[in-house]
């Protein structure tokens, strides 16, 4: 049943998947709900809300065009893999690190990865203000993702010392986005980011408000950012 939703979902919103792809969409949403009895995952469970809320929402991140062939991308705060694992299937050319701070979910990644016989994919433990000072993983990535992480101020703190120089972060947003793209401007400055630009998105049958908040890294992230662990949230920049 899920396999038909999600073909349905990716149609109307204008993606071709192969059935190898649908193949691997639906084990990724039976491994979902069979660990989410285990261990907090998803609050969405229902098959059809699944294909469109998270698979084809995760997505919609392609329709920016910044996506280049064999880009490397860090999703930050990936949760259940979140958008990295659908971009992933979708798009097998890109090099995936999935970040998450709780082991547990990060042993629920590493499990869907190998099922999947995905290649080319890193999943890492290690919260966000921790993994961004480490030499591997800072200012390497072309693009960083993040969905349903923190509000743009604090999520900019968490994710542009992860992204090169000339590179890009692109966070998925709800209703709130302009609000949030507003109060974002002097993180942003301070990130070595530039001002973010707004893209609003339709998920099929949905009337919800969506958009797509992109930020181009023009210059590198001064060495004081991120903050110890906690600070961001807690004194947003």
């Amino acid at each position: 049943m899920f396999q038909k939703f999600m073909a349905e979902a990716a149609e109307a919103a204008g993606l071709q998947l192969s059935d190898n792809q649908l193949q691997q969409f639906t084990r990724y949403y039976e491994m979902l709900i069979e660990w989410n009895e285990k261990m907090n995952l998803t609050a969405i469970t229902e098959a059809q809300e699944v294909a469109v809320k998270h698979m084809v929402d995760s997505l919609t991140a392609l329709e920016t065009g910044l996506f280049a062939e064999g880009a490397t991308v860090i999703d930050v705060g990936t949760g259940a893999g979140f958008p990295g694992l659908p971009l992933k299937i979708y798009r097998p050319d890109l090099k995936l690190t999935l970040m998450d701070s709780l082991q547990k979910r990060v042993g629920f990644l590493e499990a869907v990865v190998e099922e999947l016989g995905l290649q080319e994919v890193a999943c890492v433990h290690a919260r966000a203000e921790e993994g961004a000072r480490n030499k591997a993983y800072r200012e390497k990535f072309d693009l960083a993702v993040s969905r349903a992480v923190a509000a743009l101020p604090v999520l900019a703190e968490y994710t542009l010392p992860f992204v090169k120089k000339g590179g890009f972060l692109v966070a998925l947003k709800g209703a709130k986005y302009a609000e949030e793209a507003e109060a974002a401007v002097r993180a942003l400055a301070l990130l070595g980011g530039s001002a973010s630009k707004c893209r609003e998105v339709a998920l099929p049958g949905l009337e919800d408000k969506r958009a797509i908040v992109t930020v181009k890294k023009l210059k590198l992230t001064p060495k004081a950012y991120p903050r110890k662990a906690g600070t961001p949230t807690k004194k947003p920049l």
